[in-house]
């Protein structure tokens, strides 16, 4: 097995081990005989128990336990049971469950895994980082904690996310685990309850801020940078501010980008291009309104107004589009309030509240990006399916208990017209005797395919083209079946083949722009080359 570990300490290494699975051979050549039960399982059968196991549970946070443990004893099993079971397992790893499994990181820890910097470590990182196991790492998931998910302020505890997020680029995407390293800047938190919690496991000091944080992050990145040549930086759950700041900080030099504001945008964007065949209108000629105006909902509304313009229309055409209320109305000129992302967004107009500006500017499509429940009441759907024959909702904030509505409201105060889609899953509904499968507009379905594009192409950055390309990418799979069910995104049970195709489309657009190693021999046989570079979990 290309090493000299045996027995216990194979059985113990969770990369390694097959457990019950291995052979009879095997345990002879490798010191197993004798440590495992007599039958040898295959891998189906493990994963059969596994899920027999997992079922037994009596709430999806006792499932998510299981399942890191899992984890952390037998790799390959615990990719290959994701991999097979995406529908059931992806809500239990990642949203919603992970938001729960934040809150409560410090009460169900288990067992180290990741990446820790402290302000502490100053001056220290890049030699921290000759502590990590592995060499060839290519891609990193880093958050500071600051807002989780719609949480908020969550600071160690959101290693959680790091840890889902890579989980899903080896089941999507086929990232090797081994490439994935998941970084917590754990820079302190400004919840006092989690400082003053005695089982808080972080740097338990309010937040660092200014040039302070910005050092420990130029050093953070400087050193992963040097570490891993070929590393991918994913930044993840940052706040809005700091968000901007250290994309539009990095964004030219590494190759990184921020799932909140960019990818958030691809998979938005997909929907929007397929929801048009639902709604028979031109995608030039829609009108999008965005309840919130925060980092993921500016970051739609810059890709969108890219994508406008890709169409034909100017800047100024592109961006009076798009419109944006936040909690204190229509996002509109003379407003002295407004962060430097709303300012290319405030339009001339007057100032009006949410129900106000939907029945002035009458848009085609509603998106909310709150982390506000509830804020698309009867009231907002009522008015989009007055305006629209079709309303096209989606309701993005994460966790599920965080959505701006529920699938049922949706239909129900459309009159069942709604086309509807939501950042964490909802079960079908049945309306008018139809059963309708709402939306998952998951960033998993774009950072995947988009990490395994740079790994595959070695690209040197991420242009917005590169993001602009998977939205297409990604919409062009939804299938006629998917939009008569009311769905603007393809199942779950399709995510690799879409990973690879976003992979594919965006390597080549990547090449177009000068942004990667390939050559021009390297394009024929691209499909084939990056889909042997996808892991396959199994033994």
């Amino acid at each position: 097995m290309g090493s000299s570990t045996r027995g216990r300490e194979l059985l113990k290494d969770p990369a390694r081990t097959k457990s019950t699975a291995f052979t009879r051979e095997e345990r002879d050549e490798l010191g197993l005989r004798g440590l495992i039960p007599y039958a040898v399982s295959t891998l189906e059968s493990q994963t059969e128990r596994v899920l027999e196991n997992l079922r037994r549970k009596e709430n999806d946070i006792e499932k998510y336990i299981f399942l890191m443990s899992l984890h952390d004893r037998n790799e390959r099993l615990f990719h290959h049971v994701v991999v097979e079971n995406i529908d059931e397992i992806l809500p239990l790893i990642y949203t919603p469950t992970v938001g729960q499994a934040c809150r409560e990181f410090a009460h169900i820890f288990r067992r180290p895994r990741g990446f820790y910097i402290t302000p502490e470590d100053k001056g220290r990182i890049r030699a921290m980082f000759d502590n990590w196991p592995e060499e060839d790492v290519r891609v990193i998931v880093v958050t500071d904690g600051q807002r989780v998910l719609g949480l908020g302020d969550l600071g160690a505890n959101g290693m959680g996310i790091p840890i889902g997020k890579l989980a899903l680029y080896t089941a999507c995407a086929g990232i090797h685990p081994r490439q994935c390293m998941p970084i917590m800047l754990d820079v302190g938190t400004n919840n006092a309850a989690l400082r003053e919690d005695p089982l808080y496991l972080g740097y338990p000091h309010e937040r660092l801020a200014g040039e302070a944080y910005l050092e420990l992050v130029d050093e953070f990145v400087a050193a992963a940078t040097d570490k891993f040549p070929d590393v991918l930086i994913q930044f993840e759950d940052f706040l809005t501010p700091n968000a901007y700041a250290l994309l539009n900080r990095f964004r030219d030099d590494v190759l990184c980008f921020n799932d909140d504001i960019q990818g958030t945008a691809a998979v938005s964007l997909a929907g929007v291009y397929a929801s048009t065949r639902a709604t028979q209108k031109n995608f030039k000629d829609l009108r999008i309104m965005f309840l919130g105006a925060g980092s993921a909902a500016t970051g739609i509304g810059d890709l969108m107004a890219y994508a406008l313009e890709a169409e034909g229309l100017t800047a100024e055409e592109a961006r009076r589009r798009l419109w944006f209320v936040d909690i204190s109305g229509l996002i509109v000129a003379g407003r002295d309030d407004l962060a430097p992302h709303n300012l290319p967004y405030a339009h001339d107009h007057p100032q009006a509240g949410f129900l106000g500006a939907l029945e002035e500017i009458r848009p085609d499509v509603l998106i909310g990006a709150t982390g506000a429940p509830g804020t698309f009441n009867e009231a907002v759907i009522k008015k989009m399916a007055e305006i629209n024959e079709t309303p096209v909702i989606f309701a993005l904030s994460n966790p599920t208990s965080r959505a701006e509505c529920t699938a049922e409201q949706a239909y129900a105060w459309s009159q069942g017209r709604a086309l509807f889609s939501s950042g964490s899953p909802f079960s079908p509904v049945v309306v008018n005797g139809q059963a309708r499968r709402p939306g998952q507009g998951n960033n998993a379905y774009i950072f995947p395919g988009i990490g395994l594009a740079a790994l595959a192409a070695r690209a040197k950055h991420l242009p917005e083209e590169a993001f602009l390309t998977a939205a297409h990418a990604l919409a062009h799979f939804v299938s006629d079946q998917d939009i008569a069910e009311g769905a603007l995104y393809p199942r779950l049970s399709q995510i690799r083949r879409v990973s690879l195709h976003i992979a594919v489309e965006t390597a080549r657009k990547l090449y177009e722009l000068g942004e990667t190693e390939l050559g021009e021999d390297d394009l024929d046989g691209l499909e084939a080359y990056i889909e042997s570079l996808m892991f396959k979990p199994g033994y």
